[in-house]
């Protein structure tokens, strides 16, 4: 692993992200805060789908498609969040619907329809920002996709077992230098990359690193990764300026979860689906 890039930004300092604070206009519509598209939720998984949409449209987004990685969708309404609009995904792909970002990969699978889905969306995602997370890391790693997404931002979110999957690695080499790991992984892939786990890194494409200190043992839960992911789109979508968003993202995240267990929720016992609720707190103010 290289370590020789560019030196460690230091940490992600929420006073320097004021895109993630600033107050909306009075004359905005919904279309000004971006339409983000969530594929996946593939058989057994249709949740993790959910959580993405539901952070993405807690985290500002103005619309929110969810696209289904399975023959017809599962449900035609998301009861807990009837905003969302639900369909499969491959007529979420072949309908012009404005997508300004794309957040591809929760609960996605790891099969045939999963890969071609994937490959279909890099196609056609029109240089739109896409985030991939969780099977479509693995169906990479794998080679039964490509990185072949054209121009437009990136951003990769692995664990410590992707991106060692990724990197042809052990996870224990990817722990050991971290730091290394994101920088390889950004160099490989000329992505974002959000190496998820305590002290998560964020690398830009070109090796600027910085750490988060926001978060505690309370993410250690299924489905927090999905909603990351969600808040990832979400801000993509509002256009926040790129290092904004990523970093902005992956802080809001944390803090959400501290914001929680000071109230008294958690660490044991968080739940992924509570995190949006306090990260639109924060957002709006409720630092």
């Amino acid at each position: 692993m290289n370590t020789s890039a560019p030196p460690s930004g230091g940490m992600i300092d929420p006073a320097a992200l004021p895109a993630l604070f600033a107050p909306r206009g009075p004359d905005t519509h919904k279309g000004s805060f971006g339409t983000v598209g969530v594929v996946g939720g593939g058989p057994g998984m249709t949740g993790a789908a959910l959580l993405a949409a539901r952070a993405a449209l807690k985290t500002g987004a103005g619309k929110v498609l969810v696209g289904f990685a399975q023959e017809a969708a599962p449900l035609a309404c998301d009861p807990l969040q009837p905003e969302l609009m639900l369909r499969d995904a491959r007529s979420l792909l072949e309908a012009d619907l404005g997508v300004t970002a794309w957040v591809a990969g929760c609960g996605i699978g790891t099969g045939l329809l999963a890969a071609n889905i994937l490959s279909e969306l890099f196609v056609l995602r029109r240089e739109a920002p896409l985030v991939l997370d969780a099977d479509a890391l693995n169906l990479l790693a794998r080679g039964e996709i490509q990185p072949g997404w054209g121009a437009g931002p990136v951003v990769l979110t692995p664990h410590p077992a992707e991106a060692a999957r990724l990197l042809g690695a052990g996870t224990a080499d990817v722990q050991a230098d971290r730091p290394g790991a994101a920088r390889e992984l950004a160099r490989r892939y000329g992505a974002w990359i959000v190496l998820k786990g305590a002290g998560t890194v964020v690398c830009s494409p070109q090796g600027a690193l910085r750490t988060n200190p926001s978060g505690n043992p309370g993410l250690a839960t299924a489905g927090t990764g999905d909603v990351l992911a969600g808040m990832l789109g979400a801000l993509l979508a509002q256009q926040l300026p790129l290092e904004q968003a990523v970093a902005g993202a992956v802080w809001l995240h944390g803090a959400a979860a501290d914001a929680l267990v000071a109230a008294g929720i958690g660490p044991i016992g968080l739940t992924a689906g509570e995190l949006a609720d306090a990260a639109r707190r924060l957002r709006n103010g409720g630092r």
